[in-house]
């Protein structure tokens, strides 16, 4: 039997992708709306930055904000914002690891298993990419994907290609089983997301002390 190879935190580099409009949030800089009493995107850097070897946010305003965490901020290149890959595509730019594992800056309640979980799939079915399947749907932005990617990645957006499923489709896609915990991939896209969700939050926090 082939021995696969093993994909370690040190050959990933975490993308918190925070560089949207937020329509659906006014306009908000979503990443740095309060959840639980601290900015959405200091939860996503506590639940990323122990599964890679470094960290990137990927923003488009408000930079000075971001880097104050310590880590390096990308902006887009095209200027315009072109959606989720254009942010997928500068982390990709800006990293130094074989694979990169993004994830958007709404979601607070990853699971500290994502990486390990989508790094040994990818390995298994020999993939380009390993998104999140939360036991009902794809979570296509919760993914590592291969560094090498880049210039095809590059090509579509410059091709006018935005749609992310429309992207990797065009890839060696697998999917990663997270049944047992689908509200780890829950997005707080508006204000009534965010009140919904604290309960919960709430409780999990009651649950872990």
């Amino acid at each position: 039997m082939t021995r696969l190879p093993t994909i370690t935190t040190a050959d990933i580099t975490g993308v918190i992708l925070a560089g949207g409009r937020a329509r659906r949030m006014g306009g908000l800089d979503k990443g740095l709306l309060a959840f639980r009493g601290r900015p959405l995107v200091e939860h996503a850097i506590a639940a990323i930055a122990p599964q890679a070897g470094g960290l990137i946010i990927s923003a488009n305003r408000n930079l000075a904000r971001y880097r104050a965490y310590g880590w390096p901020v990308v902006a887009d290149h095209t200027g315009d914002y072109a959606g989720p890959l254009a942010g997928i595509a500068g982390g990709l730019q800006a990293a130094a690891t074989p694979f990169v594992l993004c994830a958007p800056c709404d979601a607070p309640f990853l699971p500290h298993t994502l990486a390990a979980v989508l790094a040994r799939t990818l390995a298994e079915r020999q993939a380009d990419i390993c998104a999140a399947h939360d036991g009902v749907r794809p979570q296509p932005l919760f993914a590592l994907l291969r560094r090498a990617l880049l210039p095809e990645l590059l090509a579509y957006l410059a091709g006018g290609g935005r749609r992310v499923e429309g992207w990797y489709e065009t890839r060696r896609l697998a999917l990663a089983g997270f049944p047992d915990c689908p509200e780890a991939f829950a997005n707080l896209n508006t204000a009534d997301d965010v009140r919904r969700h604290e309960p919960a939050a709430a409780q999990r926090r009651a649950t872990e002390s």
